[in-house]
């Protein structure tokens, strides 16, 4: 039996690689439903992820299984609008006469910016188109170097250094040049006239959870039930045990464990260090009588409690939510001894009415339904200078014990930007290399 630990999408993907190799697998995941960061709410119509999702053309292996677990059919590319909030005002960006429109950027400046969303560097006046191809090369190049002298100065103070605060807070410094353009490069495809193509599933990534569970057996699967040690004999995996309210304390018998979570998890079970910095998020969802703004994603230059708006129901119609119209609020936290942190939900979702209302003068309070807040200490990995040299290998035989792989948040495919699709792939990854075939 492969046992795996967690229950979020990398678990659930490796469970079912691994079930169509043919081992028998039992997850095992610590809170009471499976999913993690993908987990749901439920809304007057199809459900809504606690966390924003969408998906980018560049993202294959999770449109893979999607029309593997028969729902190909439901995967919708739509077009998402983006715009930037800088001194008052909501500047689309979608289109180009709009971002040509854009008034606090010089001709210049969106030159320069456009040529690096195109990955053609344009230094010393001869055009290349290879400069960018291996992020690699930019691992230990601070960012705002390479944003200086890959695009201007006014790229610089009036576009990517708000976004980066937003991102990383006062760790942005430390973040390297390779994670804005695989950034870039991950976005994938935008429709020169409409905007960035993005996918979403009809009825939310909860119903691919649901897939996996399907596919995997519930039977298979243990909700509230914490991994509390493995059993290492001889330098092999041999078993792990198992704490649940329901049945206590548990042994099971296993030829290989794959840790599908936080490296906190991996460092408590096995004591293997890692050395990657996470940021933590709180995201509110608010659910409003009619829309706040036009666009899906708002980036705000201006003072704000939060880092962006995201208006889900400017992506998918509200119609599929009962008519509710859905707003996330959130903010990445890097010191989890801030005070923002250790407010309380009350707290902080008055701290985000009190927000929308500052940017938005026409908004009413009574436009608000409900609102839920979740958080979370680990969303993101902090991308900084050195990442490479960081992740956690997906086989551990070397470093810890022989039969234990690593497919959580530390690991290579989630750079240079996590996603559910690195999830999977981490997951694969796991399963494929157990069943030998890496």
């Amino acid at each position: 039996m492969i046992g795996v630990v967690g229950g979020g999408v990398a678990g659930l993907a490796a469970a079912h690689r691994l079930q169509e190799h043919g081992y028998d697998v039992r997850v095992f995941e610590a809170s009471d439903q499976v999913g993690g960061l993908a987990a749901v709410y439920e809304t007057a119509g199809d459900p809504i992820e606690k966390f924003y999702h969408h998906l980018s053309k560049s993202e294959e292996t999770i449109v893979e299984l999607v029309d593997e677990v028969g729902l190909g059919d439901d995967l919708e590319w739509r077009y998402g609008s983006d715009a930037y909030y800088v001194d008052g005002v909501a500047h689309p960006m979608d289109k180009p006469w709009e971002i040509l429109a854009y008034p606090h950027l010089s001709l210049y400046d969106k030159f320069r910016l456009g040529m690096l969303v195109l990955d053609i560097d344009v230094r010393g006046g001869i055009p290349s188109f290879d400069t960018y191809e291996r992020l690699e090369d930019f691992e230990d190049v601070p960012v705002k170097e390479f944003i200086l002298d890959h695009t201007s100065q006014g790229c610089f103070e009036r576009f990517f250094k708000p976004l980066l605060e937003a991102k990383f807070g006062d760790r942005w410094e430390d973040v390297s040049a390779a994670w804005l353009l695989g950034r870039v490069k991950f976005r994938g495809e935008r429709d020169i006239l409409r905007g960035e193509i993005l996918g979403y599933l009809q009825g939310g990534f909860g119903t691919l959870l649901d897939a996996l569970v399907d596919s995997v057996g519930q039977e298979n699967i243990q909700t509230g039930t914490r991994v509390t040690d493995l059993d290492v004999t001889g330098g092999v995996v041999t078993g792990l045990e198992t704490k649940s309210r329901s049945t206590g304390v548990d042994r099971h018998d296993v030829d290989d464990v794959v840790v599908a979570a936080m490296p906190n998890v991996l460092e408590g079970l096995t004591g293997y260090e890692c050395a990657i910095e996470f940021q933590g998020t709180i995201c509110s969802v608010l659910s409003l009588s009619e829309p706040l703004m036009d666009t899906y994603w708002l980036n705000i230059a201006d003072e704000s409690p939060f880092g962006a708006l995201i208006e889900h129901t400017n992506f998918v119609p509200p119609e599929r939510y009962g008519g509710e119209h859905l707003l996330y609020v959130a903010r990445y936290i890097q010191d989890l001894e801030t005070p923002l942190w250790k407010k309380d939900d009350d707290e902080i979702e008055a701290l985000w009415l009190d927000g929308i209302a500052d940017l938005f003068p026409q908004f009413d309070r009574e436009m608000v339904n409900w609102i839920q807040t979740a958080r979370n200490p680990r969303t993101a990995p902090i991308y900084e200078r050195g990442y490479l040299d960081m992740v956690v290998p997906y086989d551990l035989g070397k470093a810890v014990a022989d039969g234990l792989y690593y497919a959580g948040m530390a690991s290579r495919a989630q750079y240079p930007e996590r996603s559910l699709n690195g999830g999977i792939v981490a997951g694969f990854e796991c399963a494929d290399r157990i069943a030998g075939e890496r």
